[in-house]
């Protein structure tokens, strides 16, 4: 989908999107009119953005912005929290006690929801229909349990983040360097010619 810098800023010209929860209310004929082939196009993207709506919870804490929490930390959120209502109210001790989580990311945390703007923000995405609940499928076991791995190099089959989500819903950890906590590496193997 064809939703780049010219089209967000032909919307913003028409005063149709002043902030990022916007996106959720556009309406198929607000947006017909930006392309030459407008009904299919702005079908397609409202499409698209209804099906984004139903997004896990950490894919939508990770696009928020909050400083800190990137892809990982916010699939570790969104499995300690479930909703993003019990996340809000979580304060930064309990928030440091998560495991990956340290006391400056929970500072920055607790800081990002307490203001005013970000409150209206969920409650804009809330009432917009967006998930604000972890959808986590049921462990189907926990091979990986203990174990921590290191992702190095390309790999062939899996982006790092795919390979990451895999064994975390197997019970295991990533991490970024090797360490005595390391069990294994895994790192694409390179023929010599």
């Amino acid at each position: 989908m064809d939703f780049g810098f010219a089209i967000i800023e032909q919307l913003i010209d028409k005063g149709l999107l002043t902030g990022i929860a916007d996106i959720y209310y556009l309406k198929k004929e607000d947006i017909a009119s930006l392309k030459k082939s407008g009904d299919k196009f702005a079908s397609n993207l409202i499409n698209a953005i209804n099906d984004s709506k139903k997004n896990n919870l950490d894919r939508l804490l990770s696009s928020l912005g909050i400083r800190h929490v990137g892809t990982k930390a916010a699939r570790v959120l969104a499995k300690e929290y479930k909703t993003m209502d019990n996340l809000m109210k979580a304060n930064a001790i309990n928030l440091s006690l998560v495991e990956d989580i340290g006391e400056i990311t929970a500072k920055s945390i607790c800081e990002f929801f307490e203001q005013e703007q970000t409150i209206e923000l969920i409650d804009k995405l809330k009432n917009a229909g967006v998930n604000m609940k972890s959808q986590e499928e049921e462990e189907l076991d926990n091979r990986f349990e203990g174990q921590t791995f290191v992702l190095t190099g390309a790999l062939s089959k899996y982006t790092r983040d795919e390979a990451s989500e895999i064994i975390e819903r197997f019970g295991g950890k990533t991490s970024g360097s090797v360490s005595k906590k390391t069990s294994y590496v895994l790192a694409r193997r390179r023929c010599r010619k």
